[in-house]
This record gives structure tokens, sequence and C-alpha cells, in this order.
């Protein structure tokens, strides 16, 4: 089991001022500290443009060269990059759009795995807007399959953040060939129906650890989130991941770094022998009875 971010952390609190190789610097540090990997740059999702502006193979590099950790890259989604922007299109127009956006995806993609990117993340924010929707349905299927189709050397995944994408349809996220889906289970808890239909071979992230400010929570419940996910299809915990529901990049930083700390403790936690594990969590957390009772009544032989 392992654990990783899904979206951004904020900008680095320190003393003075610092420029954007600091924070990249504070950012990969902060993550590798914490537990996690793979590791990203820390500043969420690249818009990609048809000319290829934005270097992604050197953005990627330059965070792979600070740390041993492998790093994936995150890319903004077709269908989101689109539906997202603040131009408005309907029918034929957006379908050009989607699919056109869709390819210079795919570009960046081969061109991380010829660079040696170990895992490409395609994020998907707006899939919740997609519901019951045929046409969209069929455009983002169809933009998913022409850009995840034959990508060698690199670990593909799909990003569903912000929502529930359940009511877009099974065949909407599962068909495109991905090896793996990370879904937000806070804003979208439905999204857990995609997990229990997902074949079980395809790894699961499970985006458990709330992002919302003034919101606290330990372990527990993400480790009973990666149990349940490694139970679905037969999957196992070795298919299974613990990701933020969604960017940090909100919080101050430091509540984002106690995140990102929970996020590692629960996979340091996972990997104890069973009695040492059942000493490190709180079974009322977990527990409806347990809670209700505020206690845990144990058995006489343990």
């Amino acid at each position: 089991m392992f654990a990783t971010l899904l979206g951004a952390l904020p900008a680095p609190a320190v003393e003075r001022a610092v420029d954007a190789v600091d924070a990249l610097v504070a950012r990969v540090a902060a993550q590798e500290e914490a537990g996690l990997e793979p590791l990203t740059d820390g500043r969420g999702a690249i818009e990609v443009v048809p000319d290829g502006r934005d270097d992604v193979v050197e953005r990627w590099r330059g965070t792979a060269a600070l740390t041993q950790q492998a790093v994936k890259q995150v890319l903004r989604g077709p269908w989101s990059s689109i539906v997202g922007s603040s131009v408005t299109m309907a029918g034929a127009e957006r379908e050009r759009a989607v699919l056109a956006r869709a390819e210079a995806v795919r570009e960046q993609v081969l061109a991380l795995a010829d660079a040696g990117c170990p895992l490409v993340e395609i994020e998907e924010t707006e899939a919740h807007r997609i519901g019951p929707d045929d046409g969209a349905r069929r455009l983002f299927r169809e933009a998913h399959m022409r850009l995840a189709r034959d990508v060698p050397r690199a670990h593909l995944s799909l990003s569903i953040v912000g929502g529930s994408a359940w009511e877009a349809g099974v065949s909407t996220i599962l068909d495109p060939p991905y090896q793996s889906l990370a879904v937000d289970l806070i804003a979208g808890p439905d999204n857990w129906r995609l997990v229990a239909q997902a074949p079980a071979d395809r790894g699961i992230v499970a985006g458990a650890l709330e992002a919302r400010p003034g919101v606290s929570e330990g372990p527990e419940v993400l480790i009973w989130a990666a149990r349940y996910a490694a139970s679905t299809q037969g999957r196992g915990l070795a298919r299974v991941g613990l990701g933020t529901a969604g960017s940090l990049a909100h919080l101050p930083w430091d509540q984002a770094v106690a995140r990102l700390r929970v996020l590692g403790e629960a996979v340091r936690i996972e990997s104890l022998p069973e009695d040492e594990r059942a000493a490190a969590i709180d079974p009322r957390a977990v527990s409806p009875r347990a809670g209700a009772l505020g206690h845990v009544r144990r058995r006489p032989d343990r």
C-alpha cells in the first residue's frame, strides 16, 4: 500500500521570500518526510496546450532530480480542460475541442513516458458534470479511449476529484484502458460504486483524507478505506493506495503538511504486524458500537 497527493499544496510558509525552486524543494521534502510515494511537484495539474508551450517533461525532470523516490506528473484531463474553461461550448464545437485536447494530452503523456516518467496522472475535476447526458458520456469515453491507448513504459492513472462520476455510468469511466483509478471519496462518496465495479487488476487510489479546512482526523478511517478498496473484486492491498480528497492548496502550509503526515502514518500503521496495528489505532473511529459506548470491551484472551 502507498499514499500520494491528489491535487496541489499551498505555498510553503517560511520566514523569507522563496523563489519557485525553493518552493518546489519544500513541497517535495514535505511529501518525502511524510512517507508519500509517488511524489508530485505540488503545483497541481498542468493545463496542456496544443502547441506545447508548457514543457511538461522539463517540469517533471526538475522534480525528479530532487528525490530518489518515484515522481509522477499530473496533467489536466481533456474534458475538464474544456468544460471547466470560461468559454462556453456545446455540440460539435465542444466535441472537436475535447478530442483535440485529448490528442494534445496524449502527446505529452508519450513524451513523459519516453523521458522515463513512471506514472502520469490525468486529473478530471469536472467529471461530475457528465451525469446522464448520453452525448457527454460518449465524448468523455472517446476522449479517454484515444488518450490512454497503447502507452508504453508508463503507468497511466485517471483521477476523478471534485465530485461523483458514478452518474456518468460505469463504462464511461472504466472502459478507457487506464492502469489505475483515483477517486475523491469525500466530495463524491458515490465514487465507491466505481471502486466496487473496477476490474481486479486495476489499481485504486482511495482519496479518503479530508481536504476541507477545520477538519482533523486520524489514520483509522483511511486504513478502513484502504481495506475496503482492497476487498473489492479481490483486488488486494498491493493494488491500493491512499490519497487526499482533492487539493490542499487552500490550507495554511502547516495544516497541509499535517494532512500529509496522516496519510503517511496510515501506510506505516497498515504495514505493522497485526497486534501492533491493533494497538496503534483507536477502534472507536471505525466502530459505531464502540463510539457510542465510548470504550472498547476486549475479549478476555486479548
